[in-house]
């Protein structure tokens, strides 16, 4: 398992978080490697075409691992806001939110906050056409549960880059601030997991804080920026590609039906696939690779 920064100091109870940065060691004063192979590859995307920050800085890696070593997956959280019967979304997760990468407008109360980062697989290669679906409290702690406001969720990119405008979450009584994300990649598992801030006084005490899922946060100007990586538990065996084509025209390379990639579903539309049933859960455009049978997030059967 690739290791995480040291756990960041926690600050005294007079100081606020805006007043407070993550100013994280480098590998090297860690004592860790100098450099990595997914280090190397982010330096290859940067080199190419990627996504910029709102100030004009590349997401960086927020870890390294050993040279060579697959990389651990991005750990699965138990939200536990409430008792749920599932206990890992959470009371507050609504399926159907819009496709954006912004949830905010020009006027939306809060420190401006943006989070980008990259999707990678085991193998430390990056993959394209991720579900990422986020949700997240207002500055003041509240969740909208009668619409969609800090919802939507995306795909990353042809690169496996993804950028989320937001603000920071508010607090809440028993949790710290956190961003919830679910992430599916064609034909796996959905990963349901949270996203927190380093330097929070909060992060001591609640039970469900995780420091593998801290993000790089610093302040820029009068906003926040964040990045952080997932790792989806695929293992990208070079004889079996895990990459899904990110052409939304490509024909579909198993039987279909009434479902065609390209099309623009709402959710509660129906469509036949491979001879079942299914029901749209999420408003989204169909790709290949994302075929009903591949992405429970999206399609329901019945």
């Amino acid at each position: 398992m690739p290791p995480h920064p040291p756990h960041p100091r926690i600050p005294e109870s007079n100081e606020s978080y805006e007043s407070y940065e993550n100013n994280e060691p480098s590998a090297e004063a860690a004592g860790g490697p100098a450099i990595s192979r997914k280090s190397l590859l982010r330096a290859a995307l940067v080199a190419t075409a990627v996504p910029l920050l709102a100030g004009g800085g590349v997401a960086l890696a927020r870890d390294t691992g050993a040279s060579g070593a697959p990389l651990a997956p991005t750990p699965d959280c138990d939200d536990g806001d409430e008792p749920t019967h599932d206990q890992i979304e959470g009371p507050y997760y609504k399926p159907n939110s819009p496709l954006r990468t912004s949830l905010v407008t020009s006027s939306t109360p809060g420190v401006p906050l943006t989070v980008s980062g990259y999707v990678f697989g085991r193998e430390c290669r990056p993959i394209p056409g991720v579900l990422l679906d986020f949700w997240q409290a207002d500055t003041n702690g509240a969740y909208d549960m009668s619409g969609f406001n800090f919802r939507g969720h995306q795909f990353t990119d042809r690169n496996g880059a993804f950028t989320l405008i937001t603000i920071v979450p508010g607090l809440y009584p028993g949790r710290t601030r956190h961003i919830h994300v679910k992430a599916q990649a064609p034909g796996t598992g959905i990963l349901t997991t949270q996203l927190y801030f380093p330097g929070e006084p909060r992060n001591s005490t609640d039970m469900l804080y995780d420091a593998a899922l801290l993000m790089n946060v610093r302040t820029v100007g009068s906003g926040k920026q964040g990045t952080f990586d997932f790792v989806l538990d695929v293992a990208q065996d070079p004889t079996d590609p895990t990459d899904p084509p990110t052409d939304p025209t490509d024909p579909p390379t198993t039987p279909g039906g009434t479902w065609a990639a390209g099309t623009a579903y709402t959710a509660g539309d129906r469509v036949t696939y491979g001879g079942a049933a299914y029901r749209c859960l999420q408003a989204h455009t169909a790709l290949t690779g994302w075929e009903p049978p591949n992405v429970p997030a999206l399609w329901e059967r019945g």
